[in-house]
């Protein structure tokens, strides 16, 4: 009997399946996935929140495809099913989640949907809710039209899918080919277009490629699609259904929603003419067309089709990339989501397949969002008491940026998200700089307990000292302080190797350092303890007002020309008569100026000779 521990197995088996699937990882790391990377969980967890997974990816095709809504962005949608193909790869599994269509029976006429295995219900369940060591969250619900009845078809010519490339993967693609061309990547739904002498005869979903819902009823009401082409021809025609759009720009709006709208038409029962109005037609392939890369062009502009407008020769004035950046910062007739690089030459209509070409390359733009698991959860107490919690997450990379932290912003935003370590949350960068995260896109099957600080134990006028559960607050009092007194290379990091080391431990114990005590600090040597004792002495010379103002004195003080004693007398009505002073301000101001640490801080200010005090 193999006495091999099972985790050890399981690890080397993970990355042994991880290693052969190089489609795959091509594919995850478009999203910032590595196909080594797997939840630091027991497998019995990971299989848990992979089923949760899978379920709540269930719901989103049930929506999207049985009720034409769609309750997520296509972009989270992307990473979430990128995602649970991994964890299932952790598991040894092979993935097999596809789009609701996607998993339709094989019928020729009819089909009914079938539920993921992970979505079907468990007779032996005796409650819907999982049992774990703790406390735990209930599965999404699956609607009612999971078991409605579908028609599909075989593709005529299969579609094939694209591999997703890089800028070096372009690169490498282009200085291999010749006679290479470009068009946006147009994002809306996929669809094969029959005709038979010159009718329409079938539109099929793209599917898996080779067989689709059958949409033949409903594109016959499209006016984007012809009923009959101008020419008694056989035609097999591709492309993509898109929500029109008035002069988009994908770089100032890249969540437009729009596949999901063109998908809710497709799926409704009776839309109104308006509606069918707003869904146009991009034909970005002719399977059995002419050969010739520029006949094919000129044939469908002839046939009504606006290709050509949409479709360039590359050459070295020209390349991807201009055309890359060119389409994203253009106005545009449709959303986009990169850009597709095909030769002009291709194998014949016979030997195409559901898989990605050698032919055909995409290059698609940056995510305005990620999907990020939450690692743990902070709860930072700031310089004024305010409770911010911030999410460590598992990084992901964002318009070139790899993000690991995002604030919260309030102790209310976390309650009301409710979010754990293991949760997933959708990241976006607010005005492109700032990270954020925007919402929790499902939260994980197992529940970790969490006690955030009581928020009215902070306050402006706690933790001047380094007392019990006072370590961030005094933190970040001391970064200010240092900060308004212009202590030049004296930052967060240093105040923190202090407090850590017990060499401060009170808003203003810097001033009682010596040479020899800084130098028992990790990380200090003589000179740095010799620029700090610079610094410090400096920032005695401060003004009176710049010190109020370090030592967090609230706004309305305008110390100019007073002192600490005079401000000290005024009460809270006196404060009010102030100009800019109000009742609040005043209450804080009386409350500052005789709190006992603050004045225990003016007579050690005063006895070292700092003005004012």
């Amino acid at each position: 009997m193999n006495s091999e521990p099972r985790g050890r197995v399981m690890t080397i088996k993970r990355r042994t399946l991880s290693s052969l699937l190089t489609l795959a990882v091509l594919s995850l790391l478009a999203f910032g996935v590595r196909a080594d990377d797997c939840p630091p969980w027991p497998d019995e967890r990971l299989t848990l929140e992979t089923q949760a997974l899978a379920e709540q990816i269930a719901l989103w095709d049930l929506s999207y495809h049985g009720e034409g809504v769609a309750l997520v962005s296509d972009t989270l949608y992307d990473q979430a099913a990128a995602r649970l193909a991994q964890w299932q790869r952790c598991l040894g599994q092979t993935p097999q989640h596809r789009p609701l269509e996607n998993v339709l029976e094989t019928d020729a006429t009819h089909a009914t949907t079938a539920r993921p295995d992970s979505a079907r219900p468990d007779s032996t369940r005796t409650s819907s809710t999982r049992t774990t060591s703790t406390r735990t969250v209930s599965p999404p619900a699956l609607p009612a039209s999971a078991e409605r009845t579908i028609s599909t078809r075989a593709h005529p010519a299969a579609q094939t899918g694209l591999e997703k490339t890089d800028e070096e993967g372009v690169r490498r693609f282009t200085t291999r080919r010749d006679n290479l061309w470009i068009q946006p990547k147009v994002d809306g739904v996929a669809v094969t277009l029959h005709y038979e002498a010159g009718e329409l005869i079938d539109a099929v979903s793209r599917g898996d490629g080779e067989r689709g819902q059958n949409w033949t009823p409903r594109a016959l009401e499209l006016p984007a699609v012809p009923n009959r082409l101008p020419r008694p021809i056989d035609a097999i025609l591709q492309g993509e259904l898109y929500w029109r759009l008035s002069d988009h720009v994908q770089a100032e709006a890249a969540e437009s929603g729009a596949r999901g709208r063109v998908a809710g038409v497709m799926a409704r029962r009776a839309p109104s003419a308006e509606t069918l109005e707003r869904i146009g037609l991009f034909v970005w392939d002719w399977p059995d067309g002419p050969t010739d890369m520029a006949t094919r062009l000129d044939a469908l502009r002839a046939l009504g089709f606006d290709t050509a407008a949409y479709t360039h020769r590359l050459d070295e004035q020209h390349d991807a990339a201009y055309w890359r950046e060119t389409w994203f910062n253009a106005p545009l007739p449709f959303a986009t989501d990169g850009v597709v690089i095909k030769q002009a030459e291709r194998p014949g209509i016979q030997s195409w397949s559901s898989s990605p070409p050698s032919w055909a390359v995409a290059w698609k733009y940056p995510p305005s969002q990620a999907l990020a698991q939450v690692r743990g959860v902070e709860f930072r107490v700031g310089r004024t008491g305010r409770v911010t919690p911030l999410l460590h997450l598992y990084p992901v990379e964002l318009d070139g940026r790899r993000i690991g932290r995002v604030s919260l912003g309030s102790l209310d935003r976390w309650r009301e998200w409710d979010v754990r370590p293991g949760d997933q949350v959708a990241v976006e960068l607010a005005g492109l700089t700032i990270p954020q995260a925007r919402e929790v896109v499902w939260h994980t099957r197992e529940r970790a307990e969490l006690t955030p600080p009581a928020p009215e134990r902070y306050h402006l006028l706690s933790c001047f000292s380094l007392t019990p559960g006072c370590f961030d607050q005094l933190l970040a009092r001391l970064t200010y302080l240092g900060e308004r007194l212009n202590m030049r290379g004296v930052g967060e990091g240093t105040w923190r190797a202090l407090l850590e080391a017990g060499a401060v431990n009170e808003l203003l114990g810097w001033q009682q350092l010596s040479r020899e005590g800084l130098m028992q600090v990790s990380g200090i040597g003589e000179a740095r303890a010799e620029a700090l004792l610079s610094a410090f002495r400096q920032a005695r010379g401060a003004s009176f007002a710049t010190w109020l103002d370090a030592l967090g004195v609230p706004p309305g003080a305008n110390a100019r020309l007073q002192d600490w004693e005079t401000l000290k007398a005024l009460s809270a009505d006196e404060w009010q008569a102030r100009p800019g002073v109000g009742p609040v301000r005043g209450e804080a101001l009386a409350a500052f100026f005789s709190h006992p640490e603050l004045t225990r801080m003016a007579i050690q200010l005063r006895a070292v000779g700092v003005a004012g005090f």
